[in-house]
């Protein structure tokens, strides 16, 4: 059974987003990550924490610095964490992050200038969107990263080299927004239910609730190039006994995650380069439901 507590701790402000932070037993990264969060923000922002066990001393620390936080004595994942979180919301924005990551100075300046860009733009205070920071992250090949190694750990960090090559690791806003660190509006957020629990503990969580929020009109997907964020990648879910996703979403949705994202969120598209959109395919193609019926009876992830 799912079991966790809430509580209330941070005086409410005039918060500009509120940060929405999963985390199991990595303290050392939630530290960094918070503390970047606080030092080089332009803003003030919510931090909420969802602790899973925390029996690192995760818990007493959150504790001590008198953030917003959900407890679950055992691991709960990140869908019923970041779900329960959801009482404790005080802005309009639900701001997803993972606790392995570092906010470079003033990343949050573009990304309140493009929601005001869009909501400008269309004339309309409801206008729904998924907004990514850029990840820089120390190998890979995945499109939407700027590629560059500054330590794969905290105990090789080099945070000074980061700051110092900051304004050299601005790339162009780009497409297909669908991890974190995201942001979505909280109207946008309830409108879809927030994450989807038969992906627990969470592998396919994150292009599940892109194709949500796409079925529900949704179709700014922006990764903006000049907000960065540095991340150490896999700190917690290289960990984790890893649900199968990848099926889970197949079933679900009729199509891959890798069709959706490559054929229609055009992940990594130059966000100033004019593409066609799509129309998600019907789940009886002969290709995806081949593909379905494999996965019914197979047994890889």
């Amino acid at each position: 059974m799912i079991s966790f507590e809430k509580y209330k701790r941070a005086e409410k402000k005039d918060y500009c987003f509120t940060f929405i932070i999963p985390t199991w037993n990595n303290l050392k990264y939630l530290e960094l990550c918070v503390n970047s969060i606080r030092k080089n923000s332009a803003y003030e922002h919510q931090i909420i924490i969802a602790i899973n066990e925390g029996v690192d001393g995760t818990l007493q620390w959150v504790e001590n610095q008198g953030f917003d936080y959900i407890y679950a004595k055992e691991n709960i994942g990140i869908c019923y964490a970041l779900n329960a979180c959801r009482s404790l919301i005080d802005t309009k924005f639900v701001f997803y992050a993972n606790d392995d990551m570092y906010f470079l100075p003033n990343w949050d300046v573009p990304i309140l200038e493009r929601i005001n860009q869009l909501t400008d733009n269309q004339k309309d205070i409801h206008k729904y969107y998924m907004i990514s920071s850029t990840l820089i992250e120390p190998s890979g090949n995945n499109p939407c990263v700027v590629v560059k190694d500054f330590g794969t750990d905290i105990e090789t960090f080099r945070e000074t080299d980061l700051l110092k090559e900051q304004s050299n690791l601005v790339r162009n806003d780009w497409r297909g927004s669908t991890w974190p660190p995201n942001v979505m509006p909280l109207d946008c957020w309830d409108l879809i239910g927030g994450m989807s629990v038969e992906f627990h503990p969470g592998m396919y969580s994150d292009p599940d609730i892109s194709l949500k929020m796409w079925n529900a009109g949704v179709r700014d997907f922006i990764g903006v190039g000049n907000s960065l964020v540095y991340h150490f990648g896999c700190k917690s879910t290289g960990r984790v006994k890893k649900n199968k996703g990848k099926k889970t979403f197949l079933l679900k949705w009729g199509i891959t995650a890798h069709t959706f994202t490559e054929k229609y969120l055009k992940r990594g598209a130059e966000l100033s380069t004019e593409v066609e959109e799509d129309r998600l395919p019907k789940p009886n193609s002969i290709s995806q439901l081949i593909k379905r019926i494999f996965a019914c009876f197979g047994n890889k992830n």
